[in-house]
Formats: structure tokens, C-alpha cells, sequence
């Protein structure tokens, strides 16, 4: 494991001795586009059959029972309702696979260019493997996923990530994924819909609005560098070939503190003795909420709705169908403030409940803020954020990235990286704790304690 740990390393620093380079990558996305007819276009309820409104049941399905389905859920605390909204159900974990390999001494990771239906641009660039249990299950009478033996039969090769980890909260119920990595060493066919590149090339790529894809952003988050062992030698030369030393120390260096019983202190209190309590409804019962102009929205301004859709899109397992999407209303920030402290690089995270979250709370970024506002107003460490993003100070990252297109249409959200003086940071308000990378990289390692906002951010580090 180490060997292989250290190559990924030294693989996020590579960008030049590559089998491919960032052109031709960006020239096979931009031609994989050209080919691929991709015809997306939204429909009423009626229309979207095998979809329909189950009025026994309350919730919106298809005539098999299968896939996923769109419930009713509604939160309330001992002060009232607090939110009462559609959550999509979808009770299985999928994969979501890389395979990595080394070519002449440098780590590639084999990627796919996949188009999901609710993807703002058709193409990003996504996991070997991205599929449902439905999927690979072939239940939907499509054709088997590529790659999939390589994951199913996993136990042959070297396992670098197994997690199943958190999907977005906001949206789904309790839904989760099995993070995987496995490095292989022997050939492996590649498909025209999959290239070979380095993990400095995939953090490249992120640059380019929507262009690297939420699956594999989480994946790569959950790389155990927290494993890795180095001499006194590796370490220093690997350490001359990233530009941030802070942030190289936050990664590889020993950290001497041990935040952990403080954080969960904090999610445990929360699980033991906050009074929401959640229900699942019909959706006739959702308050404000109602199937108009062939759609079911909010009669108030809300995070998302439910939209329907024809899918045709060449090249997939399934060629057409029919489906429900939730769209976003405006764009969302996730935001992750950062500084430099005792020479290694410390991120601001906030314990973050959500209605749909597997475990009721998980660790969220510095700011996870909806384009519309549900409940309490900024704290003074969002205010602080936000101030900093309109006036541009300190900012080191900033592009628009996709969420998961297969449920989600056209939705695209704000990533930004803030970094700041050490001597500038505000008192943390409850609930936000200061953790060097090592500690959330650990922390990563236990199933559905960072949520994918955070996963995702932090994946975007040194791009």
C-alpha cells in the first residue's frame, strides 16, 4: 500500500509525463460531444410513463417499484414544522469506481466521459465505473456497465478506497455510495468513452466549469494519504514539487493534535439531544406544495423542484427513458475558508444537519449556502465568508461544478477555496471546528461523518 500511495502522491503533482496531455484530453471530451447525440427535453407527469402519481401510496414512481421513487418528508421540532418538502428514495448503494495503473513510473487513473441526463454541458469526466445497483444489476434490461467485473471481483486486486459514503442530504434519503479505488497492473482494454490520466491532470480539469463530475470528486477525496509512510528522502522530494508547503504539510505531516473527542462531543450531543423529528408523508400532505404547469413545486421560493423528462442519449446502458429530475432554483455556494497555522494548512468545517442525512449530522464546509434561503439567518463566519468572495480577497479557487446529473438537471454550484491570515479568522461560532487535512483525512476514512459538499471541496486542493 505504501508504494502505491506514494506513486498517487507523486501523481498529483504530474502533469507533463502523462500518456495524454490536458489538449488532448480537452480535444476528446470536446469530440466524444461531437458524436454522442444527447436529446433531453422536459415533459408533463402524464407523459413521463413508465412514471406516474400513486395516490395509495403518495409518491411518485415507476410501475415496477424499481429505481427510485419521490416521497413526502416533513421535519418538525417541539417550536413547530420546520421543513416539509419532496426527498427522492432510492434504497440502494451503486458504485463508484477508479482503476488505477502505472505507466513507465507515473500513476494514471482511467476515466470515463459520461453523459448524465441532468448534465448542464452532456460530457464531464467521471469514475471507471458509475452505476446503480439497478444498473449493474441489469433490472432495467440494459446492457452491463463496462468495467464492472474489475470492482465485483475486487478482491484481486489491490484496494486503495472502499467507503460508502454520503450522497447530497438536501436531496436524497439517507442515499449512499461505495467509494472504490483498486489499482490493477495488468493490460486493460480501454474503450473510446475512457482515457488514462494523472491525478494532477483530473485536479487540472476541475478548473474548467463543469467539466470533472461530483462522482469523481468524492472518490478521489477519500484517498487515504493519512496511511502513508515516507523516509526523511521521499518526503523531501516529493515536497519540492508542490508549490503550497503548507498544504503539503497539512497532507503528509504528522499532526500533533487530536481534535477528535472534541467533534464527536459535538455530533454525538446532537444525535442524542436534538428534538427534530422527521417523518415520511404522502405528497398530497406536503404543505405549499403541488403538480402545476407540469412540474411539482413549492407555491414558495424553495432550493428545487421536481421536473419530468425523455431521455435519449447514445452509447448508455439504456438508449431512452423517462424520468424525474430535481432542478435547483439559482446557483448554491459551498465554501471552504482555509490559513496557514504553525506551518501547515487548517480548514474552518461546520457540523452540518441535513433532512435526508444517513446519520442526522455530518461535517460540512465553511459555507453550504442554498440560492434560496430556508431558515435562520448567516452566522457571523458566513457573513465573514461572503464579505471576503465579493470582494475577492484571498480567493484561490472559484468555478461553477455539476451535482449528480443522474437525478439532478442542469444543476451547477459554486465551489470556492478562500485562504486567509491566520490573524484574520473570526472566533469560531459552535458547531465550527479548525482541522489540518491529515485530521479530516482520517476522519474520511469512517463512513458518513464528512458530507460530499466538504468531500468535494477538498478534492479541488492544489488545482
Amino acid at each position: 500500500m505504501k508504494a502505491t500511495l506514494y506513486s498517487i502522491a507523486q501523481s498529483w503533482t504530474e502533469i507533463n509525463h502523462c500518456l495524454y496531455t490536458v489538449t488532448e484530453l480537452l480535444e476528446w471530451i470536446r469530440s466524444r460531444n461531437e458524436i454522442t447525440a444527447v436529446e433531453i427535453r422536459k415533459i408533463s407527469l402524464a407523459e413521463c410513463t413508465p412514471w406516474f402519481f400513486d395516490d395509495s401510496e403518495g409518491c411518485i414512481r415507476n410501475d415496477k417499484g424499481s429505481f427510485f421513487t419521490i416521497r413526502g418528508y416533513r421535519q418538525k421540532s417541539s417550536s413547530g414544522e420546520k421543513i416539509s418538502q419532496p426527498i427522492i428514495f432510492q434504497d440502494e448503494i451503486g458504485f463508484l469506481g477508479i482503476i488505477c495503473k502505472e505507466f513507465d513510473g507515473v500513476m494514471h487513473f482511467l476515466m470515463q466521459a459520461k453523459i448524465e441526463p441532468g448534465n448542464i454541458n452532456a460530457i464531464q469526466i467521471s469514475p471507471t465505473l458509475q452505476a446503480t445497483k439497478s444498473n449493474f444489476m441489469q433490472l432495467h434490461r440494459g446492457a452491463k456497465p463496462p468495467y464492472l467485473d474489475y470492482f465485483i471481483n475486487s478482491s484481486k486486486y489491490e484496494t486503495v478506497v472502499d467507503q460508502i459514503q454520503s450522497e447530497q442530504s438536501s436531496r436524497f434519503y439517507k442515499k449512499r455510495n461505495r467509494n472504490v479505488l483498486i489499482r490493477v497492473e495488468e493490460d486493460i482494454p480501454v474503450l473510446p468513452s475512457h482515457r488514462w490520466m494523472t491525478l494532477g491532470q483530473i485536479k487540472r480539469l476541475m478548473t474548467q466549469d463543469n467539466l470533472v463530475n461530483m462522482d469523481t470528486r468524492t472518490v478521489i477525496s477519500c484517498i487515504p494519504y493519512n496511511k502513508l509512510r515516507m523516509s526523511e528522502a521521499e518526503r523531501d522530494e516529493l515536497k519540492q514539487y508542490f508549490k503550497d508547503k503548507a498544504l503539503f504539510c497539512s497532507v503528509f505531516e504528522k499532526n500533533l493534535e487530536n481534535p477528535l473527542p472534541e467533534i464527536y462531543q459535538y455530533i454525538n450531543d446532537y444525535k442524542m439531544f436534538s428534538d427534530l423529528k422527521s417523518e415520511i408523508v404522502p405528497l398530497q400532505q406536503l404543505k405549499n406544495w403541488e403538480l402545476k404547469n407540469r412540474e411539482l413545486l413549492c407555491r414558495h421560493p424553495y432550493p428545487f423542484k421536481v421536473v419530468f423528462c425523455d431521455i435519449a442519449i447514445e452509447g448508455r446502458e439504456v438508449g431512452h427513458w423517462t424520468q424525474p429530475l430535481f432542478e435547483a432554483q439559482g446557483v448554491a455556494v459551498f465554501g471552504l475558508l482555509c490559513c496557514e497555522k504553525e506551518g501547515a494548512l487548517y480548514f474552518v468545517v461546520k457540523a452540518k444537519p441535513e433532512v435526508g442525512c444517513f446519520d442526522g449530522i455530518e461535517l460540512g464546509p465553511t459555507v453550504q449556502r442554498e440560492a434560496v434561503a430556508l431558515s435562520q439567518e448567516d452566522d457571523d463566519m458566513t457573513r465573514f465568508f461572503m464579505r471576503r468572495l465579493e470582494n475577492q480577497q484571498g480567493v484561490v479557487f472559484d468555478h461553477l461544478l455539476s451535482e449528480e446529473g443522474g437525478r439532478f438537471y442542469h444543476e451547477q454550484n459554486r465551489n470556492v477555496l478562500i485562504r486567509i491570515d491566520e490573524r484574520e479568522l473570526p472566533t469560531l461560532p459552535e458547531g465550527y471546528f479548525l482541522l489540518d487535512y491529515r485530521t479530516l483525512n482520517e476522519i474520511v476514512q469512517i463512513n458518513n461523518v464528512l458530507n460530499i459538499q466538504l468531500r468535494n471541496l477538498l478534492s479541488l486542493l492544489e488545482a
